[in-house]
């Protein structure tokens, strides 16, 4: 497990771009439980491509975007074990991963982003790929 310290930058990377920082089972399922509409959920890492393209890439999808989720929150793996365990639940059947970003509408999975697809790729490619899919899944007529 990752010191608190290490990761508080990190996560606040996130918390400071409006995510709910969800760090226990509970937080999670209540979370999921209770959110209506569209939710895009961050399992963050230390990694370097959590770093480099996917914390990047979600923030700048999300202040860039006219059509964005409902609700935004993040667990954080190595850290906050409990709260990644239960999102990975509600992010079959998808093995685990992180970082990985996914999109869920009324507690669905609806678009998942698997750390394979964020290595490589750039901040850009990362917001670019998530405007899409804000635009294929929260708008008005998803």
């Amino acid at each position: 497990m990752y010191p608190p310290h290490l990761v508080a930058p990190m996560k606040a990377e996130l918390v400071d771009a409006g995510f709910q920082d969800l760090t226990t089972a509970e937080q999670v399922d209540n979370f999921m439980q209770n959110t209506k509409g569209t939710a895009l959920v961050v399992i963050n890492s230390v990694c370097g491509c959590a770093a480099g393209a996917a914390r990047p890439g979600v923030r700048a999808a999300v202040s860039r975007s006219t059509i964005k989720p409902d609700h935004l929150a993040t667990v954080f793996a190595g850290a906050d074990l409990e709260a990644v365990a239960k999102m990975r639940e509600y992010t079959l059947p998808y093995p685990p991963s992180s970082p990985a970003v996914a999109l869920f509408k009324d507690g669905e999975l609806i678009h998942f982003v698997e750390r394979h697809h964020i290595e490589g790729r750039s901040a850009e490619m990362i917001a670019q790929h998530l405007q899409m899919a804000f635009e294929e899944f929260c708008g008005e007529q998803a």
